[in-house]
């Protein structure tokens, strides 16, 4: 069975990127382009994983992954890809409730190691979907 994946994520660019390793690892992926509507998505859906900008339109990340651990709880990992990259800003993410972060822009070659700890999707023997 393949694993869902919410991107939370406003710049175009970055949901492409990200959108296309991930189904050519063979994900599905939902698209949200703000946080409250990331919200929304996650509580109808009910994601494998969770990946999250910072900073975001309507409401910031931080505060994105506050509201997703009052509703969800600690079972669906939430994985910061942000380009705040300063001292402080990894922990910052990881007190509001992400369980990892990843700098922008993000390495495609390393990406998919990075999140697939995370998941027991289609790839997580390592292997290329078809």
């Amino acid at each position: 069975m393949k694993s869902n994946i919410l991107i939370i994520e406003d710049n175009e660019q970055n949901l492409y990127l990200v959108t296309f390793i991930l189904e050519k690892y063979g994900y599905t992926v939902i698209p949200a382009r703000n946080g409250q509507a990331g919200i929304d998505i996650a509580k109808e859906n009910c994601p494998d994983l969770i990946l999250l900008d910072i900073q975001l339109p309507i409401m910031n990340g931080y505060d994105v992954a506050r509201e997703l651990r009052k509703i969800l709880g600690d079972a669906i990992p939430i994985i910061a890809i942000t380009s705040y990259a300063m001292p402080g800003d990894r922990e910052k993410a990881l007190e509001a409730g992400c369980s990892d972060y990843i700098t922008k822009p993000i390495n495609p070659d390393t990406f998919m190691t990075n999140i697939e700890q995370y998941l027991s999707g289609p790839s997580s023997s390592g292997e290329k979907a078809a």
